[in-house]
């Protein structure tokens, strides 16, 4: 147990190394893009993607496993004596994920929190309030009617008869 606690613990300092490395420079990625796709297919010179930096979760499991699918294979080769090693590969390709991760959370955080993004995310949630607050206003505050304008006309009105004339001119009553 303790070992595998070593394992775990230098596979996620291997997967900050990892990632800081492969954010700096992705000349490798570079390398095999160009090998396996036409020049229409191939990335764009300021793409910073690479084998784990910017990829998706699948992604970097995949590539992670196959790195450590090799190692493994070598130190079958190496190795003379048969070795259950597949807990220290498990869990050192869950250690480099979670490693990878902790690298992209902290070491390039402060590509986030620059003064312009915080300043663009501020007003985004100012202006989404806003539209939020508007709405609820619109759908709850009652609204005004508006009172029709009198006539300004200058004929006189004729005097309006009472209900009761109106009925008895109507013939309903007597």
């Amino acid at each position: 147990m303790t070992f595998e606690i070593i394992v775990f613990i230098a596979a996620v300092l291997f997967g900050i190394i990892l990632y800081w490395t492969e954010s700096k420079s992705n000349r490798l990625y570079r390398f095999f893009n160009k090998l396996t796709h036409s020049k229409e297919l191939q990335m764009k010179p300021e793409s910073r993607k690479g084998f784990i930096h910017q990829q998706d979760f699948l992604i970097r499991l995949v590539w992670i496993t196959l790195l450590y699918l090799i190692v493994a294979t070598v130190i079958a080769i190496v190795l003379p004596f048969v070795v259950n090693y597949i807990q220290y590969f498990i869990s050192a390709i869950v250690a480099t994920i979670i490693g990878t991760y902790i690298a992209s959370l902290f070491l390039f955080a402060r590509d986030k929190t620059k003064k312009e993004n915080l300043e663009k995310a501020y007003n985004k949630g100012k202006e989404s309030i806003g539209e939020f607050t508007q709405d609820i206003r619109d759908n709850f505050e009652p609204k005004e009617e508006i009172a029709p304008e009198p006539k300004s006309s200058t004929e006189p009105e004729a005097p309006k008869q009472s209900a009761r004339d109106r009925l008895k001119d109507k013939g309903m009553i007597k």
